[in-house]
């Protein structure tokens, strides 16, 4: 196989990118079977499927990362090898993980420029320097060069990824779930600049489960489900529940049913708490919240309002300045996060890879951590293993956890069947309160039904939820009160039933009601 020649590609008649009965497999697990797939030059086109339907392995085999099992890869119209990232950057493939490949230490110009070729001995920054603050005259990007990657936002950390591929000369990216970490604001303006970029002729695979973007940003649309393709269909000849019943293979309910119940005592309540940031400034002021039983309490704000510090104040990883914490009427405001766990106190953080589970961890272990030295998955100092296999085997079965083995590494597992361990260890810890932080970011609609029956389940037997979210559809589902924050305060607080979405939305811009 050779490289294609890109004065013999003809954009009218031939695919940019082609599979061709593309197939992967792992032990155990075939993630591709038989895929056949085409990128039209200057499309957006999305790759739609349910965590764990073979969409990252799809764009990985053309980026070079794997390589496929059988079948083939044309580019341009020619059959090409693609045996390393290297190479799908000489060709002209660029793609932006999920979780960045950035060097934090280093500075962005350090970052874009890391790992290419460059003539001579000297590196000419000079030219270098110009031609990125050129791209992002082009894109409309503010970045400070010299920054060190650690200091950026997630969101600005997403645009150097971007901006090193375009520097490479990217004429494919593909952009493997970019909104999963950004803002709604955010994701707006990078919407925006796709746009534009798919009209100066760059093709863009836009990996994704969310059914909104699909409609607003793409030209077509790929299914996969369980690694086979189901469909690829024009985006404007499709609706929402035509996708997403391709996707899952069912009718999908986009909003559960929320029975109205009578709340019952006080379980959780805040008085006047104040809380700092990691730079040391206060964050939280004087903040009073009270949670009831059989009660979920949305928090709606915009992100970077206090919510972080709020959350982990409340569990205990974060000490307060002062101010109260009672949990069933107990004082647990400087109690150790541990301490809090044992109380009842259960919660969902919002990054579920880096502070929700132990990826080298098994599926069985991850589903009893924070108990694991507790009757009856322990015993005078010795793990039993029996116990935690029965428990895990349960689990696996009542939450649907797609896992080959109690005993398969939980990093192994798509971002799905991780938040189902989450959701199981923790309502397995049978709390009074649960805290849920951003509970179905990052997942599909199959698994957000799922989590939202979930928590509706254990509302009405009883548990209070504080439901930390930014997506205001979520929060206007689930919650019987909604709570506004801004700034570190609660700046609103109203039933569900009696507030309008234009009041919501003007407290959180920080507007009056």
């Amino acid at each position: 196989m050779t490289e294609a020649n890109p004065t013999h590609f003809d954009p009218s008649h031939t695919a940019f990118i082609e599979t061709i009965s593309l197939t992967k497999k792992f032990p155990m697990v075939l993630a591709l079977d038989q895929v056949n797939f085409e990128v039209k030059k200057g499309e957006i086109h999305c790759l739609l499927g349910e965590n764990g339907a073979g969409k990252t392995t799809l764009a990985e085999c053309l980026y070079g990362y794997y390589r496929p099992s059988s079948g083939l890869i044309k580019w341009k119209g020619k059959a090409v090898e693609i045996p390393s990232p290297s190479v799908a950057m000489r060709l002209g493939i660029g793609m932006v993980h999920q979780h960045f490949m950035l060097v934090e230490p280093h500075t962005v110009l350090e970052n874009i420029i890391l790992g290419l070729d460059t003539p001579g001995i000297m590196l000419d920054t000079r030219s270098t320097r110009k031609r990125i603050l050129e791209l992002c005259e082009i894109y409309n990007v503010s970045l400070n060069l010299d920054a060190y990657v650690w200091q950026l936002s997630v969101g600005e950390q997403q645009w150097v990824e971007i901006l090193k591929a375009l520097y490479e000369g990217a004429e494919l990216l593909i952009l493997d779930e970019p909104t999963a970490v950004l803002t709604p604001q955010e994701s707006e303006r990078l919407f925006g600049v796709l746009k534009q970029m798919s009209l100066s002729g760059l093709s863009i695979i836009f990996i994704t489960h969310k059914l909104n973007e699909v409609i607003a940003v793409s030209d077509r649309v790929t299914v996969l489900r369980k690694g086979r393709v189901i469909n690829t269909v024009n985006t404007a000849e499709v609706t929402k529940a035509d996708l997403a019943k391709m996707m899952v293979g069912r009718e999908v309910v986009f909003r559960v049913s929320r029975e109205e119940v009578q709340a019952g005592e006080v379980l959780l309540e805040v008085e006047d708490l104040r809380a700092c940031n990691d730079l040391g400034l206060e964050c939280i002021h004087g903040l009073n919240l009270k949670l009831h039983a059989r009660e979920i309490l949305g928090i709606a704000g915009v992100a970077g309002n206090g919510q972080k510090e709020l959350f982990e104040t409340l569990i205990g990883v974060r000490k307060p300045s002062s101010g109260h914490i009672r949990l069933l009427k107990e004082e647990i405001t400087h109690q150790s996060a541990g301490m809090i766990y044992d109380k009842g106190m259960a919660h969902i953080p919002s990054n579920r890879i880096k502070e929700g589970l132990i990826l080298d961890f098994t599926v069985a272990e991850n589903l009893i951590l924070g108990r694991e030295w507790k009757l009856p998955f322990s015993s005078r100092f010795q793990l039993n293993k029996r116990a935690i296999r029965d428990f895990a085997q349960r689990n696996i079965k009542d939450f649907d956890i797609v896992t080959p083995a109690v005993d398969h590494p939980t990093g192994k597992l798509s971002g799905g069947n991780l938040q189902k361990v989450i959701l199981a260890r923790e309502i397995g810890s049978q709390p009074h309160v649960l805290i849920a932080n951003q509970p179905c970011r990052g997942l599909d609609v199959g698994v957000i039904e799922y989590v939202h029956t979930q928590l509706l389940k254990l509302r009405e037997e009883g548990v209070g939820i504080l439901l930390f979210s930014e997506d205001l559809d979520e929060i206007l589902t689930l919650s019987d009160r909604i709570a506004v924050i801004y700034q570190g305060e609660i700046v609103g607080l109203f039933r569900t039933k009696d507030v309008h979405l234009e009041t919501i939305g003007l407290l959180m811009a920080g507007g009056k009601d």
